[in-house]
């Protein structure tokens, strides 16, 4: 039985992620569990999964469910909870679906720990990726990715020879405005933004897939996660999401995975790595999709990506900032504070005022973050 440990319980990977042990009750102990602000699903999750520690967001909110726990459950809370989750139970495989930076020291705690990660906290790698792979690499440790590209990409290397890629491509569904012109854009509103054509998704993720953010945040993690140049990872819009991701390698063979849209599967996969197991997945039939459709990115119509392209290859706290600024602008946006446009005019503003700190250590990543959601809240 292998025993597990959920960060970001409560939100959208985390509640699949539930899903599945669900379906394989006799194969999985759940651990831990830590959540946010969620108190009455994360009550349910208690109940239904018996952890054995949990974490919430504030000292208030784990006062408030202490006398409702079973016995035997002690429960944490802030940056705290979510190291003793990670690293302080007997788990040995923590998947890390946290939204945001706030998962990495988490993260890094695991790792410390000798635990297996299955990766859904995309922004973890963005912004420590020289950190967390060198340390994973020194403690023996598996990153293995639970979102959906990665998992593709990783399922087609299976196997093959790191020299032989010649290149990697990301699909993205292109997002709820995928279709919409910049000036159609202006005037569109946060109801309009959360409705994804093709995924359901927590609120942050889809507003980052509707101004292509997500994929840039996957392209700089692709880079981590497979040691692979940024001129040899592309970018294809592929409106059906069936084909989740590609290689192509240097005999001009293309290796590409596919599947109905069901964040299950690659969830499934991680936990269950090298072994593939039934799923509660719909069954994909090419002949139902007809055809599939294909639009080569527009860099223009997604200055976002652009920016994820250049603050890579700029390295060092470049992502950390483009990170900061896109999860304070989106807050705002989702606020109503701001418009949809102005998410990304914010992120460019503050990558352009940052100073640029190569192979930072952790306290500077730290640091650096937190000076970035500053300027980010006043622009």
């Amino acid at each position: 039985m292998k025993k597990i440990s959920v960060l970001g319980s409560t939100g959208s990977i985390g509640t699949q992620t539930l899903d599945v042990v669900r379906k394989h009750r006799e194969q999985f102990q759940i651990e831990g569990l830590a959540a946010g602000s969620n108190k009455e699903l994360l009550l349910q999750q208690i109940t239904e999964f018996a952890p054995r520690k949990v974490s919430v967001a504030t000292k208030e909110l784990a006062d408030s469910i202490r006398h409702e726990l079973p016995t035997g459950t002690e429960v944490f809370h802030g940056q705290e909870g979510l190291i003793e989750i990670a690293a302080g139970t007997d788990a040995e495989f923590v998947v890390t679906a946290v939204v945001g930076s706030m998962g990495l020291s988490s993260t890094l705690a695991a790792i410390e720990e000798g635990k297996t990660i299955g990766l859904a906290n995309k922004e973890t790698l963005v912004t420590a990726g020289h950190l967390v792979t060198a340390r994973a690499a020194a403690n023996g440790v598996k990153l293995l990715p639970i979102d959906s590209e990665h998992s593709a990409i990783f399922q087609c290397l299976n196997g093959e020879r790191h020299e032989d890629i010649e290149r990697i491509t990301l699909t993205a569904s292109g997002g709820s405005f995928r279709d919409y012109t910049r000036d159609q854009l202006v005037n569109v509103t946060v109801e309009d933004a959360l409705k994804h054509p093709n995924w359901s998704m927590g609120a942050k993720i889809t507003i980052d897939s509707a101004t292509m953010v997500n994929k840039g945040l996957e392209v700089m993690e692709a880079h981590w996660l497979y040691n692979i140049p940024y001129e040899q990872i592309s970018v294809l819009l592929h409106p059906e999401s069936i084909i989740h991701s590609f290689v192509e390698f240097r005999d001009s063979s293309i290796i590409a995975q596919l599947g109905n849209p069901d964040m299950r599967v690659p969830i499934q996969y991680a936990l269950t790595y090298p072994e593939r197991w039934s799923s509660p997945a719909k069954r994909l039939s090419l002949a139902e999709a007809g055809q599939l459709n294909f639009r080569e990115m527009d860099l223009e119509r997604f200055p976002c990506l652009r920016l994820a392209y250049e603050c890579g290859k700029m390295g060092g706290t470049a992502p950390t900032v483009f990170n900061a600024a896109n999860e304070i602008a989106v807050a705002r946006f989702l606020g109503g504070e701001i418009s949809f446009l102005r998410i990304e005019k914010i992120i460019e503003e503050v990558v352009q005022q940052h100073q640029l700190i190569p192979e930072p250590e952790l306290e500077t990543i730290e640091e650096n973050d937190r000076l970035a959601r500053q300027l980010a809240s006043r622009l």
